[in-house]
């Protein structure tokens, strides 16, 4: 399938893989590309390794399983690249991003992955703007500008009108989520 991109979020239980794909479907969605943003549930619980899923495509998506060979992975706790191997399936081509505050090179040497490697401080991001460790947020928008799928601009106001429905209770956190997501934008790093 022509412009499909599979990308696949490797976190722990309670930091938002599951909550950062389904907001990154919904945005993309609203551009006018095809999703799908789908986690892969089994025995989790907070702090167990999770995964979620996107597919995002220009094309009407036909396939209904598990992303296997990933183009993009991103992982929202550095501890899993010792706990799981995030490089599975994905292609020597394809893009890893990190939570850490290693450095691209070191990781890239760490995983012996041939493919892109990026890194970003999500945790220390969003510590500074949220006032606790969410990586989920910040990781968008490293995520956005690693990739390229979607207009930053235009990506950020789609956010943050979903952010508007999610947090009509608690509007004090919109502005610190988005925030994180233009630091990510910026701060994250390639090799």
């Amino acid at each position: 399938m022509a412009n499909l991109t599979e990308i696949r979020w490797h976190g722990r239980g309670g930091q938002g893989a599951k909550t950062a794909s389904i907001l990154l479907g919904k945005v993309a969605s609203k551009t006018g590309k095809n999703i799908q943003a789908f986690p892969e549930y089994g025995p989790e619980r907070m702090g167990a390794p999770v995964l979620a899923f996107n597919r995002i495509s220009d094309e009407e998506l036909t396939v209904h399983c598990q992303v296997t060979e990933p183009s993009i992975v991103t992982v929202l706790d550095p501890t899993l690249l010792e706990a799981v191997d995030v490089t599975e399936g994905i292609p020597a081509d394809g893009k890893i991003i990190i939570n850490t505050t290693k450095s691209p090179t070191d990781v890239k040497k760490e995983l012996d992955f041939e493919g892109e490697v990026y890194t970003v401080d999500a945790d220390g991001i969003s510590t500074d703007e949220i006032g606790a460790a969410f990586p989920n947020t910040p990781m968008l928008g490293a995520l956005v500008k690693v990739t390229d799928l979607l207009e930053f601009d235009n990506f950020k106001e789609q956010v943050e009108k979903e952010f508007k429905k999610k947090f009509a209770s608690k509007p004090e956190v919109i502005d610190g989520n988005m925030k994180s997501i233009e630091r990510a934008y910026q701060e994250v790093k390639s090799e």
